[in-house]
């Protein structure tokens, strides 16, 4: 995720700095292309599992978008477990609905387990409901996660306004299983666990060829290096290239913007959001939004297609904070930036084994720090055993989406006719 017109909020801990060149002709079990939570989530496990890792990213470790997300950790899926078992069918549908209610466990029992230093505050999400039709469908995903034992229920008009203290919702889901971390922390933190397991780790390595020859991998970076492994993981998501080829025309990257206020009065802090909750909304280009662990609120949402060009690219992001906080008008923005998002037309993570020791893991869908965390450990799984059973998700081909080319300007489009309706629903 790229900063524009100011530094990010958050800079990677010099801690996790100490990371090791690559060395020329390196031999390794697993290649992972992608320093970010996915990429380095499959290192960690991959490494405990007996595997020797290295990691290269066309960056710096954090500098994406698993270091400058959202910072909500919630479980589940776009689908509720209904959906999932009707497309899945009864099996790999309850394997699934399984796996996605496990998700955010696997981030706070890691941080747990692992004892990193990540500022973290599990008291759950809120989807927050701003039409009748928005609060049917929360009571709908309520009563089937609630069949299922899970520490979720309905919100009234109040209890949203006293858990947000925003204006406007006339309900809302919480799910308690859900909370919110620092981003950057927490992959700064995944990043030096894995070198202490033994994971290498080279920055500003972009990788621009794979090659198989005789089943080894031979993995060549643009400063002219190259290193041979058993297996390869493409764990780039929206910054994917052409590296695999058709791979970056199966999804459709997006900008998403996010807004940092400076730190709350402790008066205003304390009537909002209280308990220090995550928030989504119910618009169809919604906004999210949370407490930083220094006090700021921190507010985002999607963004221009094209790359921003003054801070006016972020207003509709400071007019929706104050649609919700009318007393924070007076509170000056000091922090905005920007990154890339991936979509896929079906709305779920895709992995894809175009060649055998060859995978590929695109399609976040805005839950990105649980499932990718979680998937990172079923993708290391199926590397060191073979079984097809540790993966959550079917293997599925590579699929590029028709017209590609045209997919942004109708997505642009839409999204532009979705911010109307919104603001008629307001």
């Amino acid at each position: 995720m790229a900063t524009a017109f100011s530094d990010p909020i958050w800079r990677r801990p010099q801690a996790a700095s100490t990371f090791q060149s690559l060395p020329n002709g390196e031999r390794v079990d697993l290649a992972i292309v992608g320093g970010g939570i996915m990429g380095l989530s499959t290192a960690l496990h991959a490494a405990r599992l007996g595997l020797s890792v290295q990691v290269l990213d066309a960056g710096e470790i954090g500098q994406g978008a698993s270091g400058l997300n959202g910072g909500q950790v919630i479980p589940g899926l776009k689908y509720d477990p209904e959906w999932l078992l009707e497309h899945f069918g009864p099996e790999r549908g309850e394997a699934l609905v399984n796996f996605a209610a496990s998700t955010a466990d696997a981030v706070f029992e890691l941080i747990r387990d692992e004892n990193l230093a990540v500022p973290f505050v599990r008291n759950g999400w809120i989807q927050a409901a701003h039409t009748e039709a928005a609060l049917k469908a929360a009571t709908n995903r309520d009563r089937q996660w609630h069949a299922r034992g899970a520490d979720v229920r309905l919100l009234n008009a109040a209890e949203t306004a006293a858990r947000t203290g925003a204006q406007g919702y006339l309900g809302g889901w919480l799910d308690r299983r859900a909370g919110v971390i620092d981003p950057l922390a927490y992959t700064s933190e995944l990043a030096r666990v894995g070198t202490a397991t033994g994971v290498r780790i080279a920055e500003r390595q972009r990788v621009v060829r794979l090659a198989n020859a005789a089943g080894v991998w031979r993995v060549s970076t643009e400063n002219g290096l190259e290193l041979q492994a058993k297996a390869v993981v493409l764990a780039t998501n929206a910054y994917t290239d052409g590296l695999i080829p058709g791979l970056a025309q199966t999804i459709v990257p997006l900008h998403s913007f996010q807004i940092a206020t400076a730190p709350l009065p402790s008066n205003l802090a304390a009537t909002i959001l209280p308990e220090g909750q995550a928030v989504s909304d119910s618009r169809r280009i919604l906004v999210y939004y949370r407490k930083s662990a220094d006090g700021r609120l921190v507010l985002g949402g999607r963004g221009r297609m094209a790359l921003p060009t003054s801070a006016g690219d972020w207003a509709h992001l400071e007019r929706a904070l104050v649609r919700l906080y009318p007393s924070l008008s007076g509170v000056p923005i000091e922090k905005r930036w920007f990154g890339r998002v991936a979509m896929t037309p079906d709305h779920l993570p895709h992995i894809h084994e175009p060649e055998k020791g060859l995978l590929a893991v695109v399609g976040c869908q805005g839950r990105g720090v649980g499932l990718m965390t979680a998937l990172g450990e079923r993708i290391a799984g199926y590397l060191q055993s073979g079984d097809a059973r540790q993966l959550p998700f079917p293997v599925s081909p590579i699929r590029p989406i028709p017209f590609h080319a045209f997919r942004q300007v109708g997505v642009a489009a839409t999204i532009a006719w979705y911010r109307l309706l919104d603001a008629l629903e307001r």
